[in-house]
């Protein structure tokens, strides 16, 4: 029956709900046009489901109507409308809630401007009862619009609207849900950055899960995560923020992973540009470093490693951009100008003078330089034990790379670009994460000592990457991770 469902065009889900007498809503849009209620218009028998629909283009006039807010297109104005739009629909409907599902959608979109000096982008959310007279849900998304036509945005966000009412009153499963809100849009049209549902109808689903999916299947390059777990929107929470990047696989967490981002963090404060009160640390898992065999993601040593550092009140980003450079062009869309440093290995270093990491580039390695080193960004060597020589240190002062990409080097080490992290410290070097991970799994003694005193509880409290020793007395229910794969 999903399958089916899946297969009708964004029109015939309009009009199925249309035709449901018993699903009946109002639209609130702002910005991109009434282009979600018109759809609803056009395929006939909006009168079954539209309330009322209402566009508040005049900044006094929405403020009237919703409340004051510091900027139009934010979660906090869209939640004001969702708020407004829901609690109008109890009040003057009281006879139809007895059997009637309601729901209120709403829109706060920017949308490409004449001179395309913009991008366009907005939030989207829907509050919906899945039962009569039963407390609503909530499914907030924020998509960029990737278009550069507005009249083309227009269109793409009416099918995105759509198809997310359809799927919240008909699509059961979370990921299908969340996979269908793009359905019969053209790939790369549009990037949904944010999803987040919530409600007495699903308390199950586990949103960090859900913006871990949006990347695995390609709505979205990135999804980031606040200290407490919580989704966060990257234009929103990196906006005019100085940026410390840590990126690592973290299985687990050890005492070198935090002295990395400590020492970089010293560093770091001591930029005469940075504003050590405005500063945003990040760790950064990629999706490469999550795959285990074929194409699979094991989901619960992602979730797993989400807590680990959220437990040593991290901010986590997770990305599926493997180069540097790439990194740096999403966030600097945010950041606006502000600084932004990445802590790395020195190994790790060489991969970025890797002339072969940027053959589909026309400009080579100058062009991801470009862009890498053009946006106020430097990076921490952190240093390593040298792997030919394991008595020794290997340091940025020793860093070696062919001869033609020497004087590229100097050019970014003279000019502050790349640096190393002078206060590391180097009797950490000797742990190294893969063993320490064997040792878990195997319950050998002694790998606590590898490990933060709050990783190790809470490795041996939630069983953590198949810990197989006595958990802790204390053990709770770790309820937000499923042992699956995807």
């Amino acid at each position: 029956m999903m399958n089916l469902l899946r297969k009708l065009t964004t029109k015939g889900r309009a009009l199925r709900l249309n035709l449901d007498r018993k699903i009946y809503g109002s639209f609130a849009e702002i910005g991109g046009g009434q282009e979600v209620a018109a759809l609803f218009f056009k395929v006939g028998s909006a009168s079954g489901t539209i309330a009322k629909t209402i566009s508040a283009y005049d900044m006094s006039f929405s403020d009237a109507i919703y409340g004051s807010t510091s900027r139009y297109v934010c979660e906090e104005r869209l939640l004001q409308m969702l708020d407004k739009e829901f609690g109008l629909l109890q009040k003057r409907l009281t006879e139809e809630a007895k059997d009637t599902r309601f729901f209120a959608f709403a829109n706060t979109i920017e949308t490409i401007n004449y001179s395309k000096t913009n991008q366009g982008h907005g939030w989207i959310g829907v509050r919906f009862q899945l039962s009569p007279m039963a407390p609503p849900n909530d499914c907030i998304i924020h998509i960029r619009l990737k278009d550069t036509n507005a009249n083309w945005q227009q269109e793409a966000l009416g099918y995105i609207g759509v198809n997310l009412i359809f799927a919240c009153f008909h699509l059961e499963d979370p990921e299908e849900l969340l996979i269908s809100i793009v359905d019969n849009l053209d790939k790369g049209r549009v990037e949904v950055d944010m999803f987040r549902i919530s409600g007495p109808d699903f308390k199950h689903v586990d949103n960090r899960l859900m913006s871990l999916l949006l990347v695995k299947n390609g709505m979205s390059r990135l999804a980031m995560f606040d200290r407490n777990g919580h989704v966060m929107q990257p234009s929103e929470s990196l906006y005019k923020k100085n940026v410390l990047i840590l990126r690592g696989r973290f299985r687990p967490v050890t005492h070198v992973n935090v002295d990395m981002m400590l020492s970089g963090y010293r560093q770091f404060c001591k930029e005469p540009e940075v504003d050590k009160d405005n500063i945003m640390t990040l760790a950064e898992l990629n999706l490469r470093d999550l795959k285990k065999k074929g194409d699979k993601i094991d989901l619960t040593e992602y979730l797993h490693t989400v807590d680990l550092l959220n437990s040593l009140g991290q901010n986590v980003i997770i990305s599926s951009y493997g180069e540097y450079y790439r990194l740096v062009r999403y966030l600097s869309q945010f950041t606006r100008n502000c600084k932004i440093g990445i802590i790395l290995g020195i190994y790790n270093l060489h991969n970025i003078f890797d002339e072969s990491y940027y053959e589909d580039l026309i400009g080579g390695i100058l062009e991801a330089f470009g862009i890498l080193f053009g946006r106020n960004v430097k990076l921490y060597v952190y240093p390593s034990l040298n792997r030919k020589a394991p008595q020794d240190l290997y340091r940025i002062s020793d860093f070696k790379i062919s001869d033609k990409l020497i004087s590229l080097l100097n050019y970014l080490t003279t000019n502050s670009k790349i640096a190393g992290l002078p206060d590391a410290n180097v009797d950490n070097l000797k742990i190294i994460s893969d063993k320490v991970l064997e040792m878990i799994r195997t319950n050998k003694p002694g790998w606590e000592e590898f490990v933060p005193n709050k990783v190790s509880e809470t490795i041996k409290m939630y069983g953590m990457f198949d810990y197989p020793g006595d958990p802790l007395p204390n053990k709770r229910k770790f309820s937000r991770v499923k042992k699956t794969e995807a």
